[in-house]
């Protein structure tokens, strides 16, 4: 197992040092987004390849991965491309404020960094491929599956939804507020937090995987706390001024019936 651990960390990590010399080459590090999908994928099969056995749970674990991280990764890499390959505004302002210096602060607080969470939220994945060639499909992986497709459903149709409304629409401070929007400010990111937790309970018919519950309590945290919601929504209230009623009436993770937030302040004390 330490093995297996230990290589998926060098093959990530030279993975990532390729994309790097090519993000210095185009003078853009936005094609890591597109690696964050297919990276989990690469690490689902490394672990696959050197158990040297399959089994229901090792291959169903790998399946639900490549089946997620080639959808996001298009989607991604679509996107990429519809924007004319240009840097992302997170990435193009750090190397505005970095200068020279940008070439190797992008290896370490980019690349590096993105490498370490995929290796440590892909615990749950290298653990149960490895030792779960000999188990058999349980009530986890039953409750793991359900939950899983319903985070990919989710994520998906967000995804697909913010696009279709950002090609329609001629007002870039317009906000998205039907579909799975009307729901959810961040449906994307609920979906993503699911799909995750249904990973780690397949994982978890293989008992020596139950204390990789720390990946998706780490995905979960980020998606809420630092890359995800939090960021977001700081440039989305000074961008989008019909943001803030948005978030007022709208819940910010859980997906909640349109309106449940005026209903709360209604039925509250006057």
């Amino acid at each position: 197992m330490v093995e297996v651990l230990a290589i998926n960390a060098l093959v990530t990590g030279l993975a990532l040092l390729f994309l790097w010399g090519l993000s210095v080459r185009l003078s853009d590090v936005s094609i890591v987004d597109i690696f964050w999908g297919p990276g989990f994928a690469l690490i689902a099969v490394t672990s696959l390849i050197l158990t040297g056995e399959i089994g229901p749970v090792s291959l169903l674990l790998v399946a639900l991965t490549c089946l997620w991280s080639a959808r996001l990764g298009a989607h991604l890499a679509a996107r990429w491309l519809a924007h004319g390959k240009r840097e992302d505004r997170r990435y193009a302002a750090m190397r505005r404020k970095t200068g020279e210096r940008f070439a190797m602060r992008s290896l370490l607080t980019v690349f590096a960094f993105q490498g370490a969470i995929m290796w440590i939220v892909s615990l749950p994945l290298q653990v149960g491929i490895t030792l779960g060639s000999d188990m058999t499909l349980g009530l986890p992986s039953l409750a793991g599956s359900l939950l899983f497709l319903i985070g990919f459903t989710l994520e998906a149709a967000a995804d697909q939804q913010l696009k279709e409304f950002k090609e329609k629409t001629e007002r870039p401070e317009e906000v998205l507020q039907t579909g799975v929007w009307a729901w959810s400010r961040h449906p994307n990111y609920f979906g993503n937090a699911c799909l995750w937790w249904g990973l780690y309970l397949i994982a978890a018919e293989v008992p020596a995987a139950l204390p990789t519950i720390v990946s998706p309590v780490l995905m979960t945290f980020l998606l809420l706390r630092v890359s995800g919601v939090a960021l977001l929504e700081r440039g989305l209230v000074r961008s989008k001024p019909g943001y803030v009623t948005y978030r007022e009436n709208v819940s910010a993770f859980l997906p909640l019936p349109p309106g449940w937030k005026r209903s709360e302040r209604n039925d509250g004390p006057e």
